[in-house]
């Protein structure tokens, strides 16, 4: 009997090395990885500066207690700042964990400058924001929420994309408004023009804070090292975790100056901000935060949207949306499933949301050779669903006329 809980519905694959974009098991077998641990593997596997940073960290000092100063903390979260439009950070351990400390910020702070009535929160459907309480109920997907609650009382749902209902259910109440800049989960969904900033407005206008979760845009996923660097809207808070440690567990929650309302015994975190996980978000920074890296992810991007586009001509109602390296290729009930059995099968590993989309987001590093050997993967698991639709159809067709 299997020992660990199944919690997860895995696939029948068991790697047990990796290196670059590619993942082995026991076996040899090798697979093109191109979801990188779900946008968490951003400098691939085995990278020689991460594993040589976490070897030696290791050999210093793996944990220390947030009771006594940790230097390689405030050097990571100096170089959180400098390179973004904020000035505090909170380290964690996880996504989820990142936005339960925004939470909390938010309601501090509006607990603090406008009283205990100011404490809603505002977020959309389709969003992802972890699996730990706030997150959850701040996660607009009923079927997540089933068997789980109450949900944590003041979190109210307005539907993506849908600004005029943003602005019906926002108002003096409302404490913050948290979105992601693009939705990972909900199937990389790309906002259209002006949502993002209508939200900032709403924010303006009713001193709410405007939180961004990049826990899965963020960290050159995009692009850009954070992905409200290249829309230029600038939030109140960011949520940041998954590929800024390169898949050693690490979150962090970035603020500005004026709204850093968590103070001593507000909160905390026992493994936040560990020299270990520090060594490793110096060693993903020191990777990423570099524009020629920047431009080659944008390069690499454009390059799969465009063939994945081409792709698309051929499958009536499909569509490509992405940003960077974070990609969703709608395919609809028919032909998505069809396409990711036949990635499978031929060791390109890729991820399916909601039985319709197939989301990419391969290693940062993945070079261009990788990008058209998983391109030519498609193009055959396109024709072969195409056909495979097309010869049913014409069976049906033919007993029909019988």
């Amino acid at each position: 009997m299997q020992a660990v809980m199944e919690t997860y519905k895995r696939l029948n694959i068991a790697p047990t090395s990796g290196q670059g974009s590619w993942l082995f098991d026991a076996a040899g077998n090798r697979y093109l990885d191109f979801i990188g641990g779900i946008a968490t593997n951003s400098l691939g596997h085995a990278h020689p500066a991460l594993v040589k940073a976490i070897q030696e960290q290791a050999e210093k000092l793996i944990h220390c207690s947030n009771l006594y100063e940790i230097p390689i903390q405030a050097e990571v979260a100096k170089l959180l700042t400098e390179a973004t439009d904020f000035d505090k950070v909170f380290f964690c351990n996880s996504g989820t964990e990142s936005v339960e400390a925004a939470i909390k910020l938010a309601r501090k702070y509006a607990h603090t400058n406008h009283g205990p009535e100011k404490h809603e929160i505002l977020t959309f459907s389709k969003s992802f924001h972890g699996r730990t309480y706030g997150g959850l109920s701040a996660t607009a997907q009923p079927a997540m929420q089933e068997g789980f609650g109450p949900m944590l009382p003041g979190i109210v749902h307005a539907p993506y994309c849908d600004l005029e209902a943003a602005g019906q259910m926002s108002g003096s109440q409302t404490a913050a408004i948290l979105v992601e800049p693009i939705q990972g989960e909900g199937g990389v969904n790309v906002p259209p023009e002006g949502f993002l900033q209508g939200l900032r407005d709403l924010c303006d206008e009713h001193g709410a804070l405007l939180i961004f979760d990049e826990v899965q845009t963020g960290v050159g996923r995009t692009g850009h090292l954070y992905a409200y660097q290249g829309i230029g809207i600038v939030p109140d808070v960011l949520t940041s975790a998954k590929g800024l440690g390169g898949g050693f567990p690490v979150g962090a929650m970035l603020t500005k100056e004026e709204y850093a309302a968590l103070g001593p015994g507000n909160h905390g975190s026992t493994f936040g901000g560990n020299p270990l996980a520090m060594a490793a978000v110096r060693a993903v920074l020191g990777v990423v935060n570099d524009p020629e890296f920047l431009e080659e992810v944008r390069f690499k991007g454009q390059v799969l949207k465009n063939a994945l586009e081409v792709l698309a001509e051929r499958v009536p109602g499909s569509e490509v949306r992405s940003e960077g390296l974070l990609i969703g290729f709608e395919l609809g009930p028919e032909v998505a499933p069809k396409v990711f059995e036949h990635c499978l099968r031929e060791g390109l590993l890729v991820n399916m949301i909601g039985g319709t989309t197939i989301r990419l987001a391969p290693p940062l590093t993945v070079t261009r050779t990788e990008v058209r050997a998983a391109l030519d993967t498609f193009r055959g698991g396109i024709e072969a669903a195409v056909n495979a639709i097309s010869s049913k159809a014409s069976e049906t067709n033919q007993v029909a006329v019988v």
